[in-house]
């Protein structure tokens, strides 16, 4: 026997027996009038126990409440909810998560004598989504906490820097020093692997030590920090250039050199004895110093072999540091600097680089030793692409004065 498609009662049935959403007719007081099969599937109560009840036989009350209230709001309005989440609190305290459609229930007549509602039980991605958002917001609290940690770091790396610079001899203002120093700090990141500090040895000698850790961020911050104390218990027990990097090696190696961690630092050590003007130095892996000679004006590498560096410290525990010497003439100036002052990309992605930096350096000779550094900042600013430095840069030098 074939069914006649147009009974809206054989339509309806189907519909009531075997649509897997929630369905629920309403009166006017938020009395259940009709449920579905999976109504009562997903409350567990049989149509004829559902009948003439309402939320709040089914349900927590505040939740119960609460949908009393959207009903209500339907039937005075006329205006129906549309896939709003509900929360869903029964009885014994479990919860549920329904994305629900209520609309008002009329007559003929165009009267609302109720509601009715579709309900979708969302209650595995609604979980699924209440644990990303407690996961991410653990994660925004430990990432806050991480960044004040890191905030805090850079204060403190900044102290390791000098914030005075010494003078010769010992009590004269600072414009009557043999020498004057000044050094130029700026971190890509809060914190970064670049490190410098000058240490009197004696009452005409100064070390200036510059190093530059592999790697960026709080890693590379804590081998600086590292660095930090190791040059301040050396300096004094070691004067000499070479055995100062050699003994730096040693003790880095086993700190460093473990099974899941690769780690060295660059670095260049000089003495001056500022009375005579002697430089002693040892270069472990770093950038060759700039030597500005007042009498040639011009600039040129201190080291008139590069090959005379030895490695980098951390790497090789035979490594050897040759101790060189250079006699630095009144009026002369030199500068130390990290691997970031050139490595800089340009428009047509061709690096600064060292040469185009003794070139650009043999431009700015002659200068007193602030406007020496701001020219080579600005000159390899200036070439940049996007006028920005990508990396960490510690620059730090001194100049011989006529006094």
């Amino acid at each position: 026997m074939s069914q006649n498609l147009n009974d809206t009662g054989f339509l309806l049935q189907n519909l009531m027996e075997h649509m897997t959403d929630n369905i629920y007719f309403k009166d006017r007081d938020s009395r259940f009038i009709m449920v579905n099969t999976a109504f009562c599937e997903w409350t567990g109560f049989s149509k004829d126990a559902v009948i003439g009840k309402s939320d709040f036989d089914l349900f927590a009350s505040v939740h119960a409440q609460e949908a009393f209230n959207d009903e209500q709001r339907i039937i005075a309005t006329g205006e129906p909810l549309i896939g709003i989440e509900e929360k869903e609190t029964w009885e014994d305290g479990h919860i549920t998560w329904v994305s629900t459609t209520k609309m008002p229930l009329k007559n003929s007549n165009g009267e609302i004598i109720g509601t009715f509602g579709v309900s979708r039980d969302i209650t595995e991605h609604k979980e699924a989504e209440l644990k990303a958002a407690y996961y991410a917001e653990q994660i925004r609290r430990i990432k806050d906490d991480m960044e004040d940690d890191v905030r805090m770091a850079a204060e403190l790396q900044k102290t390791f820097f000098p914030r005075s610079y010494p003078v010769f001899p010992e009590g004269v203002l600072p414009e009557e020093s043999r020498v004057e120093f000044l050094h130029h700090y700026h971190a890509s990141g809060l914190v970064s692997g670049d490190f410098c500090t000058l240490r009197v040895l004696s009452p005409t000698e100064v070390g200036v030590f510059l190093c530059d850790v592999m790697g960026h961020g709080v890693r590379a911050a804590l081998v600086t920090a590292l660095i930090c104390a190791l040059v301040e218990e050396t300096a004094l027990l070691e004067k000499d250039p070479g055995g100062f990097l050699g003994r730096m090696n040693q003790l880095l190696l086993p700190i460093l050199q473990q099974e899941d961690i690769f780690l060295y630092a660059t670095a260049c050590y000089m003495v001056l004895d500022t009375e005579t003007g002697l430089l002693k130095f040892a270069n472990a892996g770093h950038p060759v110093p700039l030597h500005f000679q007042a009498s040639e004006n011009r600039a040129d590498w201190l080291m008139d072999n590069p090959d005379q560096r030895g490695p980098a410290l951390a790497i090789n525990e035979e490594a050897v540091f040759h101790t060189l010497e250079k006699q630095i003439d009144v009026g002369d100036t030199v500068v130390m600097y990290t691997d970031g002052l050139y490595e800089v990309i340009g428009a047509d992605d061709e690096e600064f680089g060292e040469e185009r930096l003794l070139e650009v350096a043999s431009g700015h000779a002659g200068k007193k030793l602030s406007d020496l550094f701001s020219g080579l900042i600005a000159s390899v600013r200036a070439f940049a692409e996007d006028g920005k430095f990508d990396d960490d840069i510690c620059m730090v030098g001194f100049q011989r004065r006529v006094t």
